[in-house]
């Protein structure tokens, strides 16, 4: 294993290492909600409205064997809904419920929270260009809308 010597980092090492903070963070944040980051994942996804199924296979990037899995298992902790689609019979749309609407909403304020926190070495300047460049990459890459700006 390789030993951090606490110098420059490539851009490679640092995004891998960046999505490892963010992911731990996710993790950490969702488990006081008794949620996996798939789960919690789901629910940010969600928040803006209902999606039809294929839809958020595309933005959260699983197969549709485990996308039914995930919908199932969020169900049954009361959090969506499946609902038909109002403008094909044929597809369901889930949605979030009640309850999944506010805890989606605590678990995404105690997310941000924290991953605000993590660049909090930075001063206000610093931070302004790591967000426009990190923004510049997720749309160089058009990285679907899995978590929108808390402002």
């Amino acid at each position: 294993m390789a030993k951090d010597d606490g110098g420059t980092m490539s851009v490679v090492t640092a995004l891998v290492r960046g999505a490892f903070l963010v992911n731990a963070v996710y993790a950490d944040a969702g488990r006081e909600y008794g949620l996996t980051p798939q789960q919690g994942q789901l629910l940010c996804v969600l928040m803006p409205g209902p999606s039809g199924m294929g839809e958020l296979g595309t933005k959260l990037g699983l197969a549709k064997s485990s996308l039914t899995g995930l919908v199932d298992r969020t169900s049954r902790l009361g959090f969506v809904r499946r609902e038909p689609d109002p403008d094909d019979r044929r597809a369901v749309r889930v949605a979030l419920t009640e309850e999944g609407a506010r805890v989606a909403e605590d678990f995404y304020t105690e997310t941000c929270r924290r991953v605000e926190e993590l660049p909090s070495g930075l001063a206000d300047p610093e931070r302004e260009q790591l967000a426009g460049l990190l923004g510049r990459v997720v749309r160089d890459n058009e990285v679907p809308v899995v978590f929108v700006d808390p402002s």
